[in-house]
């Protein structure tokens, strides 16, 4: 069998994770000597010099779960002053939940789900947010982060996440909302944090945090990261991977500042396949009616090939930014970066389409593959800061943006590869098929997988403009507003063995957004907003297929940019001496003008898809040993006009209209909390529930709702070294955490234990 594309150096996780074994060895050795003679002794500095600023006074609190402002430049006021719903799961959230992905990240931010990918819509983070696929729309320091990806989080600092139609930040898409991930920057100060953890199913995971400040206004920072692991309660899953992240910053406390930074992951695995859907009943023909995954009697099965099935991944972005404070009251930020990824996989999915589980007890191995590369070349241009105009204080931003963007996706052809009737008396079809109740995924597989060249280039280029501002009626009134304009011009390029074709596509759309905040006390805001968004053909420029006629290859009659607004209410209170903020928000979100198949081969811009909804939070200290993170979601979606029933294309029977929208639960909830039972014991736990999803725009299949729970212990051994203990899925649930339009869905983890070691110093 032949693979290609990605190649990882051989037992480069492992010797990652040596090196990063030998310098946590080598730095915590003398200073774990030196920690138990002196650690009492030491006191707190509450200086901290910054090149040529110095600061005084008491820090805000690291350790917080509350976030008084994002990150983002395009947020002109602090987020208790920002008219829409902003999320951001702060450092100390990520390492109290021991995430180590984007998924795990967000299990605490109700409102967003995960889909699955296949072949098509690319493996990898396709989160959907207030029922919207959001699959190109992260963020990485602002600046789009696109390609099919499974995030690591070991550089990110805090991820933020903006809900409702989010166009006029980030461009195109964002019909739900949109993820900005905060990377890790060097600071002014020395630092080393590091640690290593163990866990059940085999998990190793090794990270190391150094900063050095090297000159009184400069300083590196190293990031590394390596981890295995098999999966709980699955069958031979295993996922392998190793980053490295170095930044350089000059200019710390001045008034220019410049960054380089450069980020590396690479990942080889063996991915999960799946759980394939049941049926209803069990005529041999039957068809989905509300049918959920069966896991064939025992949830460990696992219907992929050892010998055929892999995914390798691989992310380079470098990054150079300078910074310059104009005067006390102006900024001009610019940002180039040019980032690489692509990914390699041949993966199975367990496919019933034939009703061989009805009929036989048997699954086919449909083999699904992809190999794509897709580069950017992005420089963002931003002027912020404050001015005084007619009386009222403005707060603003504004800036340029010029990306190009390229995919360059194929695949394999893997033979035998046909749809076969799975009948036990013929074999399992040289590993094609397999037992429903007893998978064998070390089957000799004897067919063949060869590189097929064969595919689509699809290049897009964007240019932008765009203002935001703040302004200050009076102490109790503030006004903010938000205007962007976008040209995106896109042409996909098909070689195939029936010939070329081409598709292009040239956009332009303004999106803007309006919010009147009305503040009752300094502590509080009452607001109403309304925001738009703007979603063109090709957006995913080759990385998804979904809505996509550029991608399918379909003869399209309308290529509009679909459109979508929201209307939000809402309120946003810091309580309890400001150290714990709440929001409650309730909103509509509405498409108009979905792109749907009204005709064989034809789309238009037709149809109209809405989402009411309703949103709670909390973050913060409710006393000084209690924190808490917590969030409800109500979302009542529906299909108005969803056109007719197909899929690239091709029209087929029944009709989708009134139906929910497909990964959007009704109801979801998550409470994560820690308690400091003493100055060294911190205990924690958390529930998340998630109500059932249907998996395809029929509601023909679904993943049913859950609740989990975690917990987690932490003690302090020195001022240097901590011992945290997570039990992830406390109650060993079988539970759905992805689910695909037809025949599977995706089972999460069981429960798994992880032990992990800190050092700071």
């Amino acid at each position: 069998m032949s693979r290609t594309s990605i190649k990882t150096p051989v037992n480069s996780p492992r010797l990652l994770a040596s090196a990063i074994g030998v310098a946590i060895s080598a730095s915590s050795a003398a200073h774990l000597a030196q920690a138990a003679e002196d650690t009492e002794q030491k006191s707190e500095r509450n200086s901290i010099s910054l090149g040529a600023t110095s600061i005084t006074g008491q820090e805000q609190d690291a350790t917080s779960y509350q976030v008084e402002k994002a990150s983002s430049q395009k947020y002109t006021a602090p987020l208790v002053d920002t008219p829409r719903s902003v999320t951001v799961v702060p450092q100390q959230v990520l390492k109290d939940t021991a995430a180590t992905s984007l998924q795990d990240a967000l299990r605490t931010v109700p409102g967003i789900t995960f889909g699955a990918g296949e072949g098509g819509n690319p493996q990898g983070d396709r989160p959907f947010i207030r029922g919207f696929d959001a699959q190109g729309d992260t963020y990485l320091d602002g600046v789009r982060d696109t390609g099919g990806q499974s995030r690591e989080i070991f550089d990110i600092e805090s991820i933020e996440v903006s809900k409702g139609p989010n166009s006029s930040f980030g461009g195109r898409g964002s019909a739900g909302g949109s993820l900005n991930l905060v990377s890790k920057t060097p600071q002014a100060r020395d630092f080393t944090n590091g640690g290593f953890t163990y866990g059940s199913d085999q998990t190793r995971r090794y990270v190391l945090d150094v900063n050095r400040q090297f000159l009184d206004n400069a300083a590196f920072r190293l990031n590394l990261m390596s981890h295995e692991q098999n999966v709980a309660g699955r069958d031979t899953i295993n996922y392998d991977r190793w980053g490295v992240a170095p930044s350089l910053t000059f200019g710390l406390g001045t008034p220019t500042r410049v960054n380089f930074s450069y980020y590396h992951m690479e990942s080889n695995d063996l991915p999960d396949s799946g759980i394939p859907y049941g049926y209803s009943n069990s005529g041999p023909k039957a068809v989905h009616v509300h049918d959920k995954p069966t896991d064939g009697g025992n949830s460990n099965n696992f219907y992929g090939l050892k010998d055929r099935d892999f995914r390798k991944t691989r992310a380079d972005i470098a990054t150079f930014a300078i910074e310059h404070d104009l005067n006390d009251n102006m900024t001009l930020k610019n940002t180039l970066r040019h980032g690489n990824t692509g990914q390699d996989y041949i993966l199975t999915q367990p496919d019933d389409s034939q009703h061989n589980v009805n009929q036989f007890g048997t699954v086919w191995r449909r083999a699904n593959t992809r190999v794509t590369t897709t580069e950017t070349t992005t420089n963002q241009t931003d002027l912020f800061g404050t001015f005084q105009a007619l009386g009222f204080k403005n707060s603003y931003s504004t800036g340029l943006e010029f990306t190009g963007e390229e995919t360059r996706a194929s695949g394999y052809t893997v033979t035998p590869n046909a749809n076969p009737t799975c009948n036990p008396s013929k074999g399992s079809l040289g590993g094609s098929c397999t037992s429903l109740s007893n998978p064998t995924p070390d089957d000799n597989w004897t067919g063949s997988a060869v590189r097929n060249y064969y595919g689509t280039n699809t290049k897009a280029t964007s240019r932008a403009a765009y203002v935001f501002d703040t302004i200050e009626l009076d102490p109790k009134w503030l006004l903010n507003v938000g205007l962007r304009y976008d040209t995106f011009d896109t042409v996909a390029n098909t070689n195939a063995a029936a010939g070329r074709s081409k598709i292009k596509d040239d956009s332009q759309f303004f999106n803007w957004q309006a919010g009147l905040v009305w503040k009752p006390m300094e502590n509080g805001s009452v607001y109403a907003s309304y925001a738009t968004s703007a979603s063109p053909a090709g957006g995913l420029v080759g990385e998804g297929a979904d809505g996509n006629p550029l991608s399918a290859g379909a003869s399209t009659s309308d290529l509009k940019p679909e459109e979508t607004v929201n209307y939000e209410l809402g309120t946003k209170w810091d309580v309890f001496h400001d150290r714990l903020s709440l929001t409650a928000a309730v909103f509509r979100t509405e498409k108009k003008n979905t792109r749907i198949l009204v005709d064989s081969m034809t789309y238009q811009n037709a149809g109209e898809s809405r989402v009411d909804g309703l949103e709670l939070s909390a973050s913060g200290k409710i006393t000084d040993k209690w924190q808490m993170f917590a969030g409800y979601s109500y979302l009542k979606s529906e299909l108005v006009d969803a056109g007719l029933n197909g899929r690239n294309g091709v029209v087929s029977a029944g009709s989708n209209k009134g139906n929910e929208m497909p990964n959007t639960p009704k109801n979801t909830f998550s409470l994560w909390t820690t308690y400091d039972v003493t100055p060294k014991l911190t205990i924690g736990g958390g529930a998340f529930y998630v109500d059932e999803v249907y998996g395809d725009a029929g509601n023909t299949v679904y993943v049913p709702s859950y609740t989990r729970y975690d917990a987690m212990a932490s003690y302090k051994l020195t001022k240097n070294v901590d011992l945290q203990l997570n039990v992830q899925n406390l109650t060993d649930k079988t539970y759905y955490d992805k689910a695909y339009a037809a025949h599977f869905a995706n089972q999460a983890a069981g429960r798994t234990a992880l032990l992990t070691t800190s050092f700071h110093f």
